[in-house]
């Protein structure tokens, strides 16, 4: 099976796109693209850095509920956007819990935390704990830990299915990371304005209802992922079975707002077909 969906990449208004789909057995049910072509991942690099921290997490290395961040803040605040930091600046603007406050300071903070328990530096933590085992060798983390991965699509389809059937990590971790964390919470989601509430597992977005959205019409609420503004996107359908990995050179705009949930109902149409 070679889903005819993911043509539409070639329609967007990017210079180069490549995009998979891919089950939780591995099993790829379609790639379009230059799948091996290396691009910046922006915020998709955060499930990777989650993806690591909590296997730092099962290792006994850190808890997620022990002090990280600032004042009142946990490792699980941090991963779940909550700890009340800033997006850009490493200043509180808020107390941890109260408001869903999307974070790079947050996860370079988390970064951090990691780094110092687990005495290496967290890109070579996240080499060892996530991207070797999983044989990502063309993935790397060059500088922050919330925007500064590089990867290719079939490298990230191989993530999206241990997600989907983990391995690293104990399945009920992975059933947290797609749990809302803080319900209620309410925030703006980079993108797409205010949610009310603004849903996030543990380092990944959850969609529920929100809307607008980058996902489709179509995705279930279950659905979680992320996207970067370098125009790039990860989401896992559990309802659906699939992943979807995107990744484009052209950044995050109108463009994407547009294109990418048709794309996603095209794929998730022809997926369940």
């Amino acid at each position: 099976m070679s889903l005819q969906s993911l043509a539409l990449i070639e329609n967007w208004p990017v210079p180069t796109a490549a995009a998979a789909v891919v089950r939780a057995d591995g099993t790829l049910l379609g790639a379009r693209g230059p799948v091996g072509r290396r691009f910046p991942l922006a915020s998709v690099t955060k499930p990777l850095a989650a993806y690591a921290v909590l296997v730092a997490y099962e290792e006994g290395a850190i808890e997620l509920d022990e002090p990280a961040g600032p004042p009142g803040a946990t490792v699980r605040h941090l991963l779940a956007h909550t700890s009340g930091l800033a997006f850009d600046e490493h200043r509180v603007t808020a107390p941890p819990g109260e408001r869903r406050l999307y974070s790079n300071a947050g996860f370079e903070q988390l970064g951090d935390h990691v780094a110092k328990a687990a005495e290496i530096p967290f890109a070579e933590y996240l080499r060892q704990a996530v991207l070797e085992p999983l044989g990502m060798a063309s993935t790397t983390l060059e500088g922050s830990a919330a925007k500064d991965g590089v990867s290719t699509v079939d490298e990230l389809a191989r993530f999206a299915a241990e997600v989907q059937a983990p391995r690293l990590l104990d399945p009920r971790t992975v059933a947290d990371v797609m749990t809302v964390q803080y319900p209620g919470t309410k925030g703006v989601l980079p993108g797409y304005g205010h949610q009310n509430p603004n849903d996030w597992g543990l380092g990944f977005e959850i969609r529920d209802s929100k809307s607008p959205h980058w996902t489709g019409s179509s995705s279930s609420p279950r659905t979680f992922g992320h996207f970067g503004q370098s125009g790039t996107f990860l989401w896992i359908d559990p309802d659906a079975g699939v992943a979807c990995v995107a990744l484009t050179d052209r950044a995050f705009g109108p463009w994407a707002v547009e294109a990418w949930p048709v794309f996603t109902d095209a794929v998730l149409a022809e997926v369940r077909g």
